[in-house]
Order: structure tokens, then C-alpha cells, then sequence
């Protein structure tokens, strides 16, 4: 749970630190965002259910 929440303070930290540089935010659009991370996390346990079976 720590970890969740410091991962979510260092982002809202640079978002308003790219905001008021006037900069496009470092984020993919929401949606794709989300598909992405789902996809990396599912990625790594079919590659960890590969290296079970082998």
C-alpha cells in the first residue's frame, strides 16, 4: 500500500510540475494508457507461467 501511494504523490508531483512548465503531460492518452499497463502486467506472468512449463 506504501508503495501505491508514493507512486501516486510522485505523479500528481509531475503532473503539476508539467503543468506549470506549460509542457504536454508524460502520460499516454487514458485509455491506451490503461490497455498498455494491463498488457505489460500480463506479459510478464504469461512469461513467468513460460518459464514454469520449460
Amino acid at each position: 500500500m506504501k508503495e501505491l501511494l508514493l507512486s501516486l504523490l510522485a505523479g500528481i508531483m509531475i503532473g503539476i510540475v508539467f503543468k506549470f512548465m506549460k509542457l504536454p503531460l508524460p502520460a499516454p492518452p487514458v485509455l491506451a494508457g490503461i490497455v498498455g499497463i494491463f498488457g505489460v502486467y500480463f506479459g510478464g506472468q504469461i512469461a513467468d507461467w513460460i518459464k514454469t512449463l520449460f
